[in-house]
């Protein structure tokens, strides 16, 4: 039986050689959310987290991070439209990284983590955290979603973790964290080197001072991260270290003349603001 079931909007995109915006259908798709599933969600599951690790999924055990989600099925969400034996077009789930800690999976993702924050002075403080077990304990909120997922399904999840998190504490389970860390991604729009491989010729464009800006610019895979970073006590991205060889960026152009180029992003909130944070989501996601 699902945990909650609802419509929603997703794009359907037309053929790729279309550039016509317009031709973007819109489709009625009625969702339903259910508990990880150790049966029928270990592939789906495994291509998710593949998809949020981007090209840094080749360092982790993604079958052994896996196992570990579904060995907790009273925690976390996924979303499929096709009934409980379907595969998830959507997960969030959350770690306990202390508990885990002598986990091979998730003592390589927390060395990664730490490895991270030292490639920005805005994340020092999640290293610091790591380092004092004692003094901070850590949730580490793992969910992605298919492209074409609408970002409305990701509120309802965050929701049933507040409320299954109450439920484990009640019972005594090791959920009583003083923070809580989510691994996202970001990305930023790069100049194309299709036309100079090609040999086409090339007008000579001068780079003003906006244009770099607009190609530095930071945008977001998962809409809901402005919000989560409103609420954050820290929050910040970083390369990955298997990064695409050149021209892989092309691959992922999001317009005519650019590619884009993903990276790791970080989001720390404090356990004293996940509820409010959640209710902002929820009203953020309303509205637009």
């Amino acid at each position: 039986m699902a945990k909650r079931k609802e419509s929603a909007r997703t794009k359907q995109f037309p053929d790729e050689s279309s550039s016509d915006e317009s031709d973007i259908d819109m489709l009625d798709v009625e969702f339903e959310w259910f508990d990880p599933q150790p049966e029928h969600d270990f592939h789906g599951l495994k291509t998710l987290l593949r998809q949020l690790f981007d090209v840094d999924s080749q360092i982790f055990d993604l079958s052994a991070l896996t196992d570990l989600i579904l060995a907790q099925p009273l925690l976390g969400s996924t979303v499929k439209v096709d009934g409980n034996q379907s595969d998830p077009y959507a997960f969030l789930t959350i770690l306990n990284l202390h508990q885990h800690r002598d986990e091979p999976a998730v003592s390589a993702l927390m060395d990664y983590i730490k490895k991270q924050t030292k490639t920005n002075a805005s994340l020092k403080v999640i290293e610091d955290l790591l380092n004092a077990p004692a003094k901070a304990q850590i949730g580490l909120i793992l969910t992605e979603r298919l492209v074409n997922i609408p970002s409305e399904v990701v509120p309802p999840m965050y929701k049933m973790l507040v409320e299954e998190i109450g439920w484990a504490l009640e019972e005594k389970e090791p959920y009583s964290f003083t923070h809580y860390l989510i691994l996202s991604k970001t990305y930023q729009e790069i100049a194309s080197t299709l036309d100079q491989e090609d040999g086409r010729p090339q007008k000579k464009k001068k780079k003003n001072k906006s244009m770099v800006d607009e190609l530095e610019k930071q945008f977001y895979f998962h809409p809901e991260d402005e919000v989560l970073e409103r609420h954050s006590s820290a929050h910040g991205g970083f390369r990955y270290i298997k990064e695409d060889a050149a021209g892989q960026s092309d691959a992922k152009r999001t317009f005519q003349e650019l590619g884009i180029k993903p990276q790791g992003h970080m989001i720390l909130i404090e356990s004293a603001e996940l509820e409010a944070t959640v209710k902002a989501l929820e009203e953020y996601l309303q509205t637009n």
